[in-house]
Formats: structure tokens, C-alpha cells, sequence
């Protein structure tokens, strides 16, 4: 879709899409299991279409009301060695803009050609 979506909106779909319950984001578990979900996307998504430096599907997620990712994502970033571990706000900021743009191109919409 070309758009970043936030952790709210991703809440909503999934469980519309599974039939599972939101997630309680009041509780700070039921957080850390989204977190902890995106992780899994990250990964899997890295088995599925590797990619070097890796892209992490979780940029696209944001909080509904800032322009950034969430802490956890750069936590993963730096697990997978992505982002020294003292990375400034400027590193993660600049890390976490490249990610976002090579995703949009790496799933940027076709043309139709039918």
C-alpha cells in the first residue's frame, strides 16, 4: 500500500483476519508478544526472501501517534547486529528511514499490464 501502519491498525487486522483477540496493549506482556511476533516476521521473512544487509518487515510499524518505530525494533536491530549496540538517535533514525525506503522498493506495486 505504500504506507506505514501503526501498531494499533495492525492490532485491528489481525485479529479481524485471524478471529483471535486484540492484543492488550494496557499490559506491558501482551506488548512485548507483538514485539515478539514482528520478530518473527523479521525472521521469517528473512528465510523466505533473504536479503543483505536484511530488511525487517516491523519498520513498517509505527506508534499512532509519532513518525518512528517502536524501541523493540531497534533492540532486533541490534540483536541481528544491524545497529552497533550504542547507537545514537541519529543512527537509528537514519538506519530505520533506509530500511522503510528499501522496502517500499522492494514491494513497490506493478504496473498492470492486462
Amino acid at each position: 500500500m505504500g504506507k506505514l501502519t501503526s501498531y494499533t491498525e495492525l492490532n485491528v487486522t489481525l485479529a479481524r483476519r485471524t478471529g483471535c483477540r486484540l492484543f492488550d496493549f494496557d499490559r506491558a506482556d501482551e506488548r512485548a508478544a507483538m514485539g515478539h511476533l514482528l520478530g518473527l516476521i523479521v525472521e521469517r521473512d528473512q528465510q523466505i526472501a533473504p536479503s543483505d544487509p536484511p530488511l525487517m518487515l516491523s519498520a513498517l510499524v509505527n506508534y499512532l501517534t509519532a513518525n518512528d518505530a517502536g524501541p523493540g525494533f531497534y533492540q532486533l536491530a541490534k540483536q541481528l547486529q544491524l545497529l552497533p549496540m550504542s547507537a545514537s538517535k541519529d543512527e537509528k533514525d537514519s538506519f530505520w528511514i533506509k530500511q522503510v525506503r528499501r522496502l517500499y522498493e522492494r514491494h513497490e506495486a506493478r504496473p498492470n499490464l492486462a
